[in-house]
């Protein structure tokens, strides 16, 4: 099992930019990737942007160049930083570690509220 604990969301206004941080129980160093997904009230949970061990990365098509996935290995945490954040952005978002090919854990969530 790997626990996760996101942090960094907030409450910020549209153009400006927040980093979530997701910081592993255990090594990520094996893991098969690692992801960030948002889920907004009364909509489906999304994929935001995956990393895998090998670092090749993958964005949902609203990104669009916004955010940035990446990984530190030496502290077991997995980053997203989010530029240029939209009022749609807002949402709950979760951190998700996926191993030995089947197996998966989430974070609790944390919330980012994009408003002016």
């Amino acid at each position: 099992q790997v626990q996760l604990v996101e942090s960094g969301g907030g409450l910020v206004q549209p153009g400006e930019s927040l980093r979530l941080s997701c910081a592993a129980s255990r090594s990520i160093f094996s893991l098969n990737f690692m992801g960030w997904y948002r889920q907004a009230p009364g909509k489906q949970r999304e994929a935001v942007a995956t990393i895998t061990s090998g670092g090749r990365t993958n964005y949902g098509d609203f990104v669009k160049g916004r955010f940035t996935i990446s990984r530190d290995n030496a502290k077991n945490t997995v980053h997203l930083q989010m530029d240029r954040l939209k009022p749609e952005d807002t949402a709950a978002y979760y951190c998700r570690a996926v191993y030995n090919g089947v197996r998966e854990d989430w974070g609790q969530g944390i919330q980012v509220t994009v408003s002016s």
